[in-house]
This record gives structure tokens, C-alpha cells and sequence, in this order.
């Protein structure tokens, strides 16, 4: 037997299926690249060879015009800290709630999950006046910190109903073990149900740090202020307000894409690990 016949996918059905993977690779790279392109051109260059020829060279002017023009900085470091908030206050929440859902079996807790689940398939739309009503009455209008607290728990809604399918699953030996050692409920919870679960947690981390870096209807709403305004937020006002040519435009969504790109990929590994880890065994 040759060693391309002994091999798994080796035969016609295996290369199709690598063909078209390659295929939907290219097909998803392309916008990427060709925004890469042109935000590296000049107005000239771009004038003159369209938007699907590569740059002529190595040009910034438009990245730093656009920098400059929004504070990006700024806008950088608003995105950081209220993403970064976000994930890690909704995983602890969701891990507090998952805990008294899934294991400590709470009266009523499948009319709670049925809430939690409502609450996931609420469009944000729904949600706008309300909050937007309730951060004025108690003066968080326009302050990053209720854009926090709106998608911690967005966010933890989401969480617990995972979790608490994950912790329903927990192996109750454990735990009766722990007791028996002397371990109260509290540090049950954290010095063995949270590092059993720590793969699963990660990736609820990774997640909730990309959704909220990327939302963008609630915070236009609420981060009227151009020094508290994140990235999405900032992109969309330049768009609409100021006149931006093909080169700035592009420098502009490369400057959107890349910190998250960079972030899942940093953290990809941890992703991949704790996706295959999957649930509690």
C-alpha cells in the first residue's frame, strides 16, 4: 500500500474538500487584504490604479491623518477598558450565578434558565429606551461606566445559561469530598469548581472581550462624548460626519479590525484548548 493511499483524506473527496477550503480562505482574506492595500496607498496611487492594485509603497500618511483626526489613542484605550471590564465582570457573575443554578439546584431554576434564555433573544432595540431612561434618572448617562454595567449583564445572561448547563454536570463526588475536608460552599467555588472550569471560562472570556469590542448600536447611544466614545463608535461618527477619501477610509477600518484581530490570536491557543476541553467530564 503507498503511503498517499494509507494516508486519511488522501483520495479525490479529501482534495475537493481542501480545494474548497482554500477557496472560502481566499474568499474571506480578500476584503482584509484588499482594505491592507489601500491604506497604504496615496490619494494619487489610488486615483490612478483603482482599489485592487497593490501600493507603489509603504505609505502612513493616511493612518497617522486619521489617528490624529480622532484621537484614536483615545478611542483605543476606551474600547480596552470597557471590553476588558466587561468579560471579566460577566464571567464572574455568570460563574456566580451558574454556580447557585447548577449546583446548588435554586426552587424555580428552570423558569430562571427560561429567563436568562428570553433575556439573550432580546434585540437591543428593545432595550434603548428603557436604559437610555433609566442611566438618566440616575446620572450614568454618558459615562462608560453604564455602557459597563448594560453589557456585563448582556453578557452574563449569556454565561449563565451556558455555565449552568456545564455545572449541572459537575460530578457531585467532588464536592462531597470537599465538605467532608472542611470546604464551605464559597471556597468550593473557587478553589475547585472555577479551575475544573477554567478551560470553559476562558473561552467565555475571549468571547465576551470581542462582543463587546465590537458593539456598536448601545454605545452610540450612550457615549455622546467624543473623549468616551470606543472605536466602533468613533469609526461610524467619522463616516457619517466628516468627509473621509478611499485611503483614510480604509487606514480606518484596518485600524478597527486590527486590535481584535490581534487579541483572538494571542489568545488563540487558550481558545482552541478550551474548546476542546468542551464540558466538565
Amino acid at each position: 500500500m503507498s503511503r498517499a493511499a494509507g494516508r486519511p483524506g488522501a483520495g479525490p473527496g479529501g482534495w475537493a474538500v481542501l480545494a474548497a477550503l482554500v477557496v472560502l480562505a481566499v474568499v474571506m482574506l480578500s476584503p482584509f487584504v484588499i482594505v491592507t492595500f489601500n491604506a497604504f496607498k496615496t490619494p494619487a496611487e489610488y486615483a490612478a490604479g483603482g482599489p485592487l492594485t497593490p501600493p507603489q509603497g509603504f505609505h502612513l500618511d493616511a493612518i497617522i491623518d486619521f489617528w490624529n483626526r480622532v484621537a484614536f489613542g483615545e478611542k483605543l484605550w476606551n474600547s480596552f477598558v470597557i471590553s476588558g471590564t466587561v468579560a471579566v465582570a460577566a464571567v464572574v457573575l455568570s460563574v456566580l450565578n451558574a454556580y447557585a443554578l447548577g449546583i446548588g439546584r435554586v426552587r424555580g431554576r428552570l423558569w430562571i434558565l427560561v429567563l436568562f434564555l428570553v433575556a439573550n433573544t432580546l434585540p437591543q432595540e428593545a432595550l434603548a429606551y428603557p436604559l437610555y431612561y433609566l442611566s438618566k434618572e440616575v446620572g450614568l448617562y454618558d459615562s462608560k461606566l453604564a455602557v459597563i454595567l448594560i453589557f456585563t449583564v448582556i453578557q452574563a445572561a449569556f454565561g449563565t445559561y451556558l455555565l449552568s448547563a456545564v455545572l449541572g454536570q459537575f460530578p457531585g463526588e467532588i464536592l462531597e469530598a470537599a465538605s467532608l475536608d472542611g470546604a464551605g460552599r464559597w471556597r468550593a467555588l473557587w478553589t475547585i469548581v472555577v479551575p475544573i472550569s477554567r478551560p470553559t471560562l476562558s473561552v467565555l472570556l475571549i468571547f465576551f472581550f470581542i462582543w463587546t469590542w465590537n458593539e456598536f448600536f448601545l454605545p452610540l447611544i450612550f457615549l455622546i462624548s467624543n473623549d468616551n466614545q470606543t472605536v466602533p463608535v468613533a469609526l461610524g461618527v467619522l463616516q457619517g460626519e466628516k468627509m473621509m477619501d478611499a485611503t483614510m477610509s480604509s487606514a480606518s477600518a484596518l485600524l478597527g479590525i486590527v486590535p481584535a484581530v490581534a487579541f483572538f490570536l494571542i489568545f488563540q491557543r487558550t481558545l482552541t484548548r478550551g474548546i476542546t476541553v468542551g464540558a466538565i467530564k
